[in-house]
């Protein structure tokens, strides 16, 4: 399918749906949950009742050609609130590696137990990053070793969303430490098996309302069913992996990770969460801005406030417009290249801290205090420079493929099909009569450091 950013029917409808439960669910009650860092079971349920919590919701998601019903939905969600959106979206994480490497069998055992449904909210976790490593996947050491017909796993995870009190944890481990990232698998670990130790909860600075914890995996025991893909499978791909071990042995070119590559295809989805908290933060600098008065007028007159919002906007747009097409070239299977995951990524979540910077500094003194939500949306939008790949390592990711620009490069040719927000007032809306238009036309407002509603 061609890239297009006209949106389907259906797909204006989800995003019409998700907002309204952004803004009537999440937002009145994600102040509270951030300041208490308590798990927002109740959202949870309400989002299962209104279908946004299940794993039939995630396959029509990911089963749109256009690839772009899961970014509409995501920077909807996080508009609303980004540790929220964490703990509905957390499940969706282990259920994609369970797709990618379960067969049909253990799809159909296992994405029910990720979700549940509505009177039974079930979680699910993907374990991954260790203390020594998280976007260096080759130095992961959480070993799974075979003893008879089960497997037994060992070893120390970081930074694990839903960790320690999910029903279900997709664990990565390695069976073959002499094939490096090649010698690793995935399993499924159910949350009551005996050898699981929750560590701690972190203490995080922001999107406090998902749980994130630190866990430690002694001698856990699974049966071989629990090993996604089969036995078969796992000794088809270490024959392949021996293989390509001796070819760059004998100076072929190191393959790519393909956990890597599987990162790669979905740090779009996180930068889609960034643009959330990032419009947000545009959007309410902006309305602020056009109430606040100041030295005989709206502090959106002065150009040290209105550019600066200006040029923001046009960044978020850019950004959304690289997650877009990142997104369509991941559901259209058109290879990433030149690293057109992290360059939506890195867009997206720098352009998120600079717009909540932004408002902050717009705001003032209201900005750095809770009675609004900026500071809030601070704390969160700084997760994304760090989560699935730091800043950093997106830049050397993007930088050590880029090359001639491809089709896809070129592919944006229309303009997007709605605006999120407007920078400034007319002449009319400022209450100027005819020849003022430039003129300091005072309007009476309400005050504008009345706090938000949305605590």
């Amino acid at each position: 399918m061609s890239f297009s950013l006209a949106l389907t029917p259906a797909q204006r409808a989800l995003v019409e749906r998700t907002h309204a439960f952004a803004e009537d669910v999440v937002r009145p009650v994600a102040g509270r949950y951030d300041r208490d860092q308590e798990f927002p079971w109740a959202v949870l349920e309400t989002a299962a009742q209104q279908g946004f919590y299940s794993p039939l919701f995630y396959r029509d998601l990911i089963g749109d050609p256009t690839g772009l019903s899961l970014p509409l939905f995501m920077e909807e969600l996080f508009w609303g609130c980004a540790g929220i959106g964490l703990a509905i979206v957390m499940p969706a994480l282990a259920l994609s590696s369970i797709g990618q490497a379960a067969t049909p069998e253990q799809m159909l055992r296992w994405a029910p137990e990720c979700f549940g449904e509505p009177g039974n909210i079930k979680l699910a976790a993907l374990c991954i990053s260790e203390p020594e490593g998280g976007s260096d996947v080759r130095n992961l050491r959480t070993t799974a070793t075979r003893d008879g017909d089960d497997w037994v796993i060992d070893g120390h995870k970081m930074w694990i969303g839903n960790g320690g009190i999910a029903n279900v944890h997709v664990v990565n481990a390695t069976v073959d430490p002499d094939l490096g990232h090649r010698g690793q698998a995935l399993f499924v670990v159910p949350g009551d098996a005996d050898g699981i130790e929750l560590v701690r909860k972190l203490d995080k600075l922001g999107c406090r309302a998902s749980h994130t914890a630190e866990l430690k995996f002694h001698r856990v025991r699974v049966p071989s069913d629990h090993l996604l893909g089969g036995d078969d499978k796992l000794q088809r791909r270490m024959r392949k992996a021996r293989e390509v071990q001796e070819q760059v042995a004998e100076g072929a070119p190191r393959r790519r990770s393909a956990t890597l590559g599987t990162f790669e295809q979905t740090r779009p989805m996180v930068a889609a969460q960034a643009l959330g908290i990032a419009r947000a933060a545009i959007e309410y600098a902006t309305e602020y801005a056009n109430r606040r008065e100041a030295f005989g007028g709206p502090i959106i007159d002065n150009q040290g406030i209105s550019f600066p919002l200006a040029h923001l906007a046009t960044e978020i747009d850019a950004a959304r417009l690289l997650t877009w097409r990142a997104s369509w070239m991941a559901a259209a299977g058109v290879e990433f290249r030149h690293g057109e995951g992290s360059m939506a990524k890195l867009a997206a979540s720098e352009v998120a801290v600079k717009a909540t910077e932004r408002a902050l500094q717009t705001m003032g003194g209201w900005g750095y205090i809770s009675d609004h939500p900026v500071e809030k949306w601070y704390r969160d939008a700084k997760l994304y420079t760090i989560s699935r790949a730091p800043a950093r390592f997106s830049r050397w990711s993007s930088a050590e493929r880029s090359g001639p620009p491809t089709v896809a490069h070129r592919c944006i040719s229309s303009s997007r099909p709605r605006a999120a927000y407007s920078i400034g007032r007319s002449a009319a809306e400022r209450g100027c009569g005819p020849g003022q238009a430039n003129s300091r036309c005072r309007r009476k407002t309400a005050s504008p450091n009345q706090p938000n509603a949305w605590r």
